[in-house]
């Protein structure tokens, strides 16, 4: 495992290597492959931009994010205008079903509610607001609610697992009950986790994964 130093300076370098965050003031914070960001920008594009390049670094664990968005005059929009857009945006997407979601903007900050049967299309909604300009904030309250009478086949989890070339030979273990899917095992980095997470949400009628994927870093 990277000492904390050297894993804060290598989260350092990723943040500043992004091109849109070379002038974001962002607080870095390492314990034992735990990375704490902090600070403020005036975009929500740079909060998450921030976040996904901590996590891509080798050796981080878990990032916690607790960077504020604090819009400027050139960024700050009306809630009523913020969600017209967010509206007319889903309209666009052919994977979002506009007619199951619903929007609610408070200061800036965006609520998502409603029911959907994949996770992709929770994440698709999620993903179409990343760029807006004068959100501060995304919290994704949409639920799966799987319409599929197909019984969840742990072998089929496993199998495309086993498959994906980023995590076919680390220690997974997939176990179903109802619609739940929970993997158990460990992973060298935060992507390899996600990705499990990923494959696992594609089986029909999953209605929640839990990740209990730790990740052991090799020396």
């Amino acid at each position: 495992m990277k000492s904390n130093e050297e894993l804060q300076k290598n989260v350092v370098d990723a943040i500043n290597w992004e091109p849109l965050l070379q002038a974001a003031e962002i607080g870095v914070m390492t314990n034992r492959g735990v990375v704490t960001l902090t600070g403020s920008v005036n975009t929500y594009a740079k909060k998450n931009e921030a976040e996904q390049a901590a996590k891509n670094v080798a050796g981080v664990a878990n990032v916690i994010e607790d960077i504020k968005v604090v819009c400027g005059t050139d960024e700050s929009r009306p809630d009523t205008e913020i969600k017209n857009v967010i509206e007319n945006i889903f309209m666009w997407h052919w994977d979002i079903p506009t007619e199951k979601i619903k929007v609610l903007v408070e200061n800036g900050w965006v609520f998502l509610s409603g029911q959907l049967e994949w996770n992709y299309q929770k994440e698709a909604t999620k993903n179409a607001l990343n760029n807006l300009i004068g959100i501060t904030g995304i919290t994704n309250n949409i639920k799966i609610i799987s319409t599929s009478k197909d019984t969840i086949k742990k072998k089929d989890i496993q199998t495309a697992i086993e498959r994906n070339g980023a995590i076919k030979n680390k220690d997974i273990r997939v176990y179903v009950v109802d619609n739940v899917v929970t993997l158990i095992g460990h992973v060298d980095s935060c992507y390899q986790k996600n990705e499990a997470s990923r494959i696992a949400w594609n089986a029909p009628g999953v209605t929640q994964v839990q990740n209990d994927l730790y990740i052991e870093f090799d020396d």
